[in-house]
This record gives structure tokens, C-alpha cells and sequence, in this order.
């Protein structure tokens, strides 16, 4: 794939975000070319870039014109795509190479998307439903090649599951066989492309609670300890409570660092401190700790029962 490279084109506004660190959300272009008549799919085509936009990020619509493969595409290349229609091929990975050397246009799928956002550097890429394992494909091995994309590209795809049209056990199956995690974001099941529910399960949950993503895996969470908030230590004395849902409660050390810190520890719970790499350097469960010093860029964990309250005092 290295080769093609030569043949990538960024969008100059593309190229800028991606320098300076900015989101970018790559998008497919089969849906604009055979998904709806134009000009309902042109239209379709730029609301989407509208709403990507509206929440802070720049879009990067991809598509591969007279041979050049595009990593985000003008209005009026959205717009010649949209004409064009279905007399632009549909490009898998068997394609590129080819479309490339006639200097053809193409549109790109789900695999071909993946390919060039990975080359254009851009690690998340949004679309509908992915392609998957045809039903009957023990007998006729009708499997899609996003599946192989997905298992082979570092790039994120947001999705509306797969198409229901196709065996979603077998895919999910071949998903795992290829180390592929499947996420569901606000949903325990995965979707069916034009269904929430499809009687299948996702190997983790994202889920969002007061502004704060957490993962579910394998029944555990965890969150960005980045999101922690700061442990207070303003008046020399807090508490924290354990709320009804029996999460632990997370805190940066913040400017807390290098202060020593008094728990008073109720019954059945406990409380954990990590250092900047990571390490635990103090706990009440392991080591019967109750007094210790606050390290720098530290965390803190407090454990137990729904309702148990954490006495906290502050000296330095």
C-alpha cells in the first residue's frame, strides 16, 4: 500500500487539522454514488459534513477521482459524484490499484475508505452499516472484505453495526477469530444497521454519565483518569461517599501533591494511591494504610459499599 501513496491527494483543510491536531472524521463515498438518486444524495452527503463540523471536527469525504485517491473532497467533487451516479464503480481493495493506473474514478467502501484515511493519517472514520458474513457463506465463503480491512487498519470505524441482511452471529465470529473488538456505544447489543436490536452482544460498552465516558468490560469499568475531578482539599477536611450505583470514586492529587492525607475508612471498603506511572504507592486494603503522602500527578480510588463515606484531613 505504500506505493499508492504517491497517488494521495489531502484537502488542503484536511491537511491543516491533521497538522495541528484536530479532530478529522473520515467518510465513505458508495452511498453518495449508489446509495440514493441524486440530488438527494449529494444533500445528504454535505449534512453530514454539516453536522461533523457543527460539533468540532472537519470532515474528510473519500472517494478516488481520475486516479487519485482523494482523503477529503470539495462540494463540487461531492457534487460530480452525485451526478455520476452508479457509472462509478463501486472500489473494494481488488480495485484500487486499477482504478489508480486508468486513472479511473471510484467510490470508495468501507475497505477502501479505511486504506486511504490510513494513509491520509486520520484514525476515525464514521459511516452506516459495515459488510460482514453473507448468509450461507460456510458453502459459498461470500464474506466482505471490510472484515479483513477492520482486522489489518488502525483506523476507528463508527458504525451502525452490520447489515441485517447478513448471518450477524457468524460475522461477530469472524471478528473475533481476527481480534477485532467490537464496542457498542449507549448499547448492550449490536446494531443491525436499520435496527438498535439484534439479539447479539458486544464484547464492551461505552457509556456516557455526567460528561464522563466509561467502558463496561467484561462487567468492570473504567474511565479516562484524565476526566477524574481534583481532590479537594480547601478547608483541610472532606468526605466522599460511595453513591448508590457502588462505583468507585476516582480523583486526581492535583495541587493536593506532596500534602499528607488522614482517612478515616469505613467497614468493607478501602482506598487505593497511584503515583504518575501508574504504580500504587499506598492502600488501606493491602498494606492497612491510613495516613500517606500525596504523590505528584497522582490518583486516588475509594471503594466499598453503596453509601460507605470516606473521612478525609489534610495537613502540608
Amino acid at each position: 500500500m505504500n506505493n499508492l501513496n504517491q497517488y494521495l491527494d489531502v484537502n488542503p483543510e484536511v491537511a491543516q487539522a491533521l497538522a495541528e491536531g484536530k479532530p478529522v472524521v473520515a467518510l465513505e463515498s458508495t452511498i453518495i454514488s449508489h446509495g440514493m438518486p441524486y440530488p438527494q444524495n449529494v444533500e445528504t452527503a454535505l449534512k453530514v459534513e454539516e453536522i461533523i463540523r457543527s460539533n468540532g471536527a472537519v470532515p474528510a469525504t473519500i472517494a478516488i477521482l481520475g486516479g487519485r485517491l482523494k482523503a477529503g473532497l470539495t462540494k463540487d467533487e461531492i457534487e460530480y459524484l452525485g451526478k455520476q451516479g452508479q457509472a462509478v464503480t463501486k472500489a473494494s481493495r481488488r480495485d484500487l490499484a486499477v482504478l489508480v493506473a486508468k486513472g479511473a474514478d471510484g467510490a470508495t467502501t468501507v475497505t477502501t475508505t479505511m486504506m486511504i484515511a490510513h494513509m491520509a493519517g486520520i484514525q476515525v472514520f464514521a459511516t452506516g452499516g459495515i459488510g460482514g458474513v453473507h448468509r450461507g457463506a460456510e458453502t459459498t465463503m461470500d464474506i466482505s472484505a471490510d472484515l479483513e480491512e477492520l482486522a489489518h487498519t488502525p483506523v476507528m470505524v463508527v458504525c451502525a453495526g452490520a447489515k441485517s441482511i447478513l448471518d450477524l452471529g457468524l460475522t461477530l465470529e469472524y471478528l473475533e477469530t481476527h481480534g477485532v473488538p467490537v464496542i457498542g456505544y449507549g448499547t448492550k447489543e449490536l446494531p443491525a444497521f436499520y435496527t438498535r436490536k439484534s439479539g447479539f452482544g458486544v464484547d464492551y460498552q461505552l457509556e456516557e454519565r455526567d460528561g464522563v465516558l466509561w467502558i463496561n468490560a467484561k462487567g468492570s469499568l473504567y474511565m479516562d483518569a484524565a476526566a477524574a475531578p481534583t481532590l479537594f482539599t480547601g478547608s483541610g477536611a472532606s468526605y466522599t461517599t460511595i453513591q448508590a450505583d457502588g462505583y468507585a470514586r476516582w480523583y486526581q492529587v492535583g495541587d493536593a501533591a506532596g500534602k499528607t492525607m488522614t482517612v478515616q475508612v469505613p467497614e468493607n471498603s478501602g482506598f487505593w494511591v497511584y503515583d504518575g506511572n501508574g504504580q500504587v504507592t499506598a492502600s488501606s486494603v493491602l498494606w492497612g494504610d491510613t495516613t500517606v503522602t500525596l504523590p505528584e500527578d497522582g490518583t486516588i480510588v475509594f471503594a466499598g459499599d453503596p453509601g460507605a463515606r470516606f473521612h478525609l484531613r489534610f495537613q502540608g
